[in-house]
């Protein structure tokens, strides 16, 4: 059965940092795009981050280019978000997601996805 988990959301600190995990089971990474989104109250779920199946290509939102970074560990079957220089805005419950590979990678923030996580609170205040 395949199967995400989400872990590593907490309350921080404008300008912290945080690491989210996403694990992974029921498949490798290499037959799936990992996306993680986000969803705050009152807004629509927005794509953040994506990883190609490959895990050679990254793309992310422009809102958190240059503060966050995917990546992924292979032997752990485990995909990260890596969230520097947050800010209250970053405040969302954070999802992970798994797509079958795409033909068009670019699709990977706004694709629909086929499964997903429970999702983990991230919260920024001070």
């Amino acid at each position: 059965q395949l199967q995400l988990v989400e872990s590593g959301g907490d309350l921080v600190q404008p300008g912290g940092s945080l690491r989210l995990s996403c694990a992974a089971s029921g498949f490798t990474l290499d037959s799936y795009v990992i996306g993680w989104f986000r969803q705050a109250p009152g807004k629509e779920r927005e794509g953040v981050s994506c990883m190609s199946s490959s895990g050679r290509y990254t793309n992310h939102a422009e809102s958190v280019r240059g503060r966050f970074t995917i990546s992924r560990d292979n032997a752990k079957n485990t995909v990260y978000l890596q969230m520097n220089s947050l800010k209250p805005e970053d405040t969302a419950i954070y999802y992970c997601a798994a797509h079958r590979k795409l033909s068009l990678f670019r699709q990977c923030l706004t694709t629909e996805y086929d499964y997903w996580g429970q999702g983990t609170q991230v919260t920024v205040s001070s």
